[in-house]
């Protein structure tokens, strides 16, 4: 249980990490024997050697395949094509395993706060005022999430044109190696109790499956409290046909542009040492550069490499490709609001193992407590988290140095519960409200403009008018005063309590505990499901290939128009596995055998 003084030393914190904003703090990346045997094919970019010559007709030493992003979708996916073809993995950041913050969940927090250049977690800000994060790091976000599995609906399976038979397979293919029955929590028990006393039912009980009602989904955590990641689905490939470059920032896609449609040849990147080096791709026209880097990363490379809209490509001076006016278009991200539980005894951490799928369009999920191992990296991170107290009244526009310290010289109001409560997670599903991203300039290490336009369209903001209503009556249950043991409270002062843990950089309004539509403009933030960018019929085509272009495609959430599910991690990775067993079967028929 967090004690004033410790609150008062987090909130110091939070102030030397406001007036330094970098905080200096990284990860150990040291490799142990276990792992090193398990994972030879992974080694820093630095170890590459260009090949002496790269010419676009002779590049018989290439890869078959050249994978970008080794996260969420690139590392199942990689693992599945080495089976029978040569591959590259390039990931800019480094490994999961030895890096206690990522590994653990009781760090969960710590990991997301963590905003140094070596971070697995690279914050950004939205145009919106909403706080983010992009993974940085091997197993992408399912190095940095709250580890919640749950499998897309059949209706998502058949939006997005798949073999429903080869999904089936694909799933299972990831939960036999990474994925667990949670150890569910008082916390959760009482979500799920309250949900089905307000009418959200019936009780689905364990299951991957999304079905309306409460269940209980898997988890990426095992009953220790450690992370298994997309990363360690590595150990499925094979290691004579597998490479795995670490810290190896891909700069731009290249592309032969001698012929009547561009065609991808390879891949710039830059190792640790800041050295720049050339992968190619083998001269097999069924070779192909596939970009696996995520919502914010994909739709980014595309630009940086020449495929976007030609007027915004001209003006940061990037030579084009491929003229795309879709080329990062439709961004959306599934907005959450939370109500604030205090609590009057301690309680321990739980992330999301139970949610409520209703039929009005939102989900309805919880997570409790603060923690912190002995062996995590221990930085100024502030308050930097999803879920509780951060900078928070100053508009974007405004946010310059000198208010930033003057509000932090100012902040010493942050409620002392917010470090031993819960929150209770409302988010809107398929949202109708998107926006877009934009290249701020060329540097491939700096976040491009990110808009996604919460709550632009009133039905977004009518199913979270919902959400909190059915919430507040959750919050209200017996389950949850039983477990708190503190006063019934009213709707409002559960509201009062959590804009008082600010959470974005929206300006805050008198009336926004008394409108619940005002409420939730100003209490949004995110749960790092945004996806779109590059959708199929205006980026890709159907089997993921880049429109107007030959040997490059993507894999990953930018493709989709909706996340899927309550948690997207589980149908990213079982896309990658799927693509990969695609791709083998279309290409090789029956000797693919898989």
């Amino acid at each position: 249980m967090a004690t004033l003084g410790a609150a008062k030393f987090l909130l110091c914190f939070s102030i030397i990490w406001l007036f330094n904003f970098l905080p200096l703090c990284q990860g150990n990346d040291k490799w142990s024997n276990i792992n090193e045997y398990k994972y030879p094919f992974i080694r820093k970019a630095s170890s590459f050697e260009s090949p002496p010559s790269v010419s676009t007709t002779n590049t018989n030493n290439g890869y078959d395949y050249i994978i970008v992003g080794g996260g969420t979708a690139g590392c199942p996916l990689a693992a599945t094509l080495s089976k029978k073809f040569n591959v590259l993995l390039l990931e800019r950041g480094g490994v999961p395993f030895t890096n206690p913050n990522v590994s653990f969940l009781d760090n969960f927090h710590i990991t997301l706060a963590d905003t140094s250049p070596t971070s697995a977690s690279q914050f950004f800000i939205s145009t919106d005022g909403v706080f983010n994060a992009r993974a940085r790091v091997l197993g992408g976000g399912s190095s940095i999430n709250a580890g919640f599995y749950t499998r897309a609906s059949s209706r998502f399976i058949e939006k997005m044109g798949w073999d429903a038979k080869l999904v089936n397979e694909s799933y299972p293919w990831i939960e036999k190696q990474i994925v667990h029955r949670p150890t569910f929590s008082h916390w959760q028990r009482a979500l799920r109790d309250g949900l089905l006393d307000v009418g959200v039912s019936p009780f689905n009980g364990f299951t991957y499956e999304h079905k309306y009602g409460t269940k209980v989904g898997g988890t990426i955590f095992d009953r220790f409290g450690r992370r298994h990641t997309a990363a360690e689905l590595l150990s499925s490939g094979n290691p004579d046909k597998l490479t795995v470059l670490i810290y190896a920032t891909v700069q731009n896609i290249v592309f032969d542009t001698t012929g009547k449609r561009p065609r991808a040849i390879g891949v710039n990147f830059k190792d640790e040492n800041g050295k720049m080096h050339k992968a190619i791709l083998g001269n097999d026209m069924q070779s192909e550069v596939i970009v696996t880097s995520g919502a914010i990363g994909t739709p980014q490379m595309l630009l940086l490499s020449g495929i976007g809209p030609r007027e915004e490509l001209e003006k940061l001076k990037v030579s084009v490709v491929l003229d795309n006016k879709f080329v990062g278009k439709g961004m959306a991200d599934n907005p959450m609001n939370t109500i604030f539980v205090p609590l009057k005894k301690p309680v321990k951490q739980s992330l999301i193992e139970t949610v409520g799928i209703t039929d009005k369009g939102v989900y309805i999920e919880a997570s409790c407590g603060f923690g912190q191992t002995n062996e995590s990296i221990h930085c100024h991170h502030g308050l930097l988290s999803a879920e509780i107290g951060q900078l928070s009244t100053i508009p974007p526009k405004q946010r310059t140095v000198e208010a930033v310290k003057a509000f932090a010289k100012n902040k010493r109001d942050i409620p002392i519960e917010a470090f031993k409560g819960g929150f209770i997670l409302s988010k809107v599903a398929n949202p109708w409200s998107t926006g877009e991203l934009k290249l701020i300039n060329t540097n491939v290490d700096d976040n491009p403009s990110v808009s996604f336009n919460y709550f632009s369209h009133p039905y977004d903001l009518n199913r979270c008018v919902e959400g909190i209503r059915l919430a507040s009556k959750v919050v209200q249950s017996k389950h949850f005063t039983n477990l708190t043991l503190c006063d019934r409270q009213t709707t409002e002062q559960f509201l009062n309590n959590t804009v008082k843990a600010n959470v974005n950089l929206i300006p805050k309004h008198v009336n926004d505990t008394e409108s619940l539509e005002q409420f939730c403009r100003d209490t949004v933030i995110t749960i790092w499901h945004y996806h779109g960018g590059c959708h199929a019929g205006k980026v890709i085509d159907s089997d993921h290939k880049v429109l107007g272009v030959n040997r490059l495609r993507v894999v990953d959430g930018s493709t989709f128009t909706e996340s899927p599910g309550t948690n997207p991690q589980a149908t990213v990775m079982m896309m990658g596995r799927y693509m990969g067993v695609k791709i083998l079967r279309e290409r090789l028929g029956k000797f693919a055998g898989v």
